[in-house]
């Protein structure tokens, strides 16, 4: 997951250096998320299809292996054209995250474990705002911004080789799910245990049992698909956010490049914290489909204090914290309603429909961000992401309401 978003993160921890290197705009600049979330927004459903029929193993395989060659090519480009291209193909790593995440933390872990698990998986891509916004930002102050990410390219394609060697081999499409094979879960128990050590692939049985869920098949495809839109409102705001709060700093509050990045190392350590508290409280009975719209609703806030720093500048330390405390919180929180709703044998289509929201708002939220600040100022635009994520908390209180009556998976 760190290595999934890899590029979106360098891309706003390093771009006041490419800015000023490739002599790019702050528009274009938020066109190459554009470029990478609108790749993946389109690729998400398709990817969720391929991940339940060929396995998570080759598809985490593939998708490091392909932001290896996306970050190689971002540090090579010379101009935007080849810049906006390689983030494009990162696009397709991001597609295959969450549906092959997700398959298998459903295929190697019990219910009641699912939730702080998710949390701790989803933190992953907060690990990588931190590498992106300290150890390569101060790789990048020592040999270049290139270096930095070439680094990065290499790290990503040592990843791909361990994942090859360490994850069990997928089923064939197939091969028919064991349904009452004995399990450390309960005789019962449609869950198998995940091991790294030769023992017999579980993925064939990793999809949740809804069976006896109160809400009917009805309810199971309409949570997706709200969730699906709060994602595109949640993410148009983080986007935003990712993508400029370094240049924000650099060029609105007089920080250095290096201490302009460190802002999104800080966002990073805060929504690794928020991913894995919050899923874990999500994992208490009817707790997870309350989150979502109290999260986004913090979100809020964090996004007026950013707007507020305009003028009383320490405050972006107190707003970027509060950033990942809450909007980037809600992310993690909205995969385990995800997991918990899934009918069975679709929690990778589940997963990739509501990342589908979340890349839509990556790829729209920056280039409207940047056009209103290039017209209006800071102020206004933070003001823009405070209002997606209102809308954002509004979509998700009808989820409120199905609390009490949801089943843990």
């Amino acid at each position: 997951m760190a290595f999934s978003m890899m590029q979106l993160f360098v891309i706003g921890a390093l771009g006041p250096r490419l800015v000023g290197e490739l002599g790019i705009s702050r528009t274009v600049l938020g066109l190459t998320t554009t470029a990478g979330f609108g790749a993946a927004a389109v690729l998400s459903l398709p990817a969720g299809r391929l991940v339940d029929r060929v396995g998570p193993r080759r598809c985490l395989v593939a998708l490091l292996l392909l932001t290896s060659v996306s970050l190689a090519l971002i540090g090579a480009a010379s101009g935007a054209a080849v810049l906006l291209g390689a983030v494009a193909l990162g696009g397709v790593p991001q597609a295959l995250a969450n549906p092959a995440t997700n398959k298998v933390i459903l295929a190697a872990f019990p219910a009641g474990r699912r939730p702080g698990v998710t949390g701790l998986k989803q933190s992953g891509v907060q690990l990588g705002a931190f590498v992106a916004g300290l150890p390569l930002s101060l790789l990048a102050a020592g040999v270049g911004w290139r270096g930095a990410v070439w680094a990065a390219a290499g790290a990503a394609a040592t990843a791909a080789l361990w994942a090859a060697r360490a994850l069990p081999p997928d089923v064939p499409a197939a091969a028919p799910a064991p349904r009452d094979a004995p399990s450390p879960h309960g005789a019962s128990s449609p869950h198998a245990t995940l091991s790294l050590h030769g023992a017999p692939s579980p993925y064939a049985a990793s999809a949740p049992h809804t069976a006896s869920a109160p809400h009917g098949a009805s309810s199971a495809h309409a949570a997706p698909r709200r969730l699906a839109f709060f994602s595109l409102l949640l993410g148009c705001g983080i986007a935003s956010v990712n993508t400029y709060l370094a240049l924000f700093g650099s060029q609105r509050l007089g920080l250095s490049p290096t201490t302009a990045a460190a802002l999104v190392a800080v966002l990073g350590v805060a929504g690794v914290a928020g991913r894995v508290g919050w899923s874990r409280a999500a994992g208490k009975p009817g707790r997870a489909e309350a989150l979502p719209a109290w999260l986004a609703a913090g979100a809020v806030g964090a996004a007026l204090l950013l707007a507020a720093a305009t003028w009383v500048h320490p405050l972006v330390w107190v707003a970027a914290v509060a950033v990942g405390a809450f909007a980037v919180s809600a992310n993690a929180v909205s995969m385990v309603v995800v997991m918990r709703r899934a009918a069975p044998g679709r929690a990778g289509q589940d997963s990739a429909l509501v990342s589908a929201g979340f890349f839509a708002g990556f790829a729209v939220g920056p280039p409207l961000f940047g056009a209103l600040v290039s017209a209006a100022g800071y102020g206004p635009g933070w003001l823009l992401a405070a209002a997606e994520f209102a809308m954002a908390a509004v979509v998700a209180v009808p989820l409120m309401s199905r609390r009490t009556g949801a089943s843990d998976v």
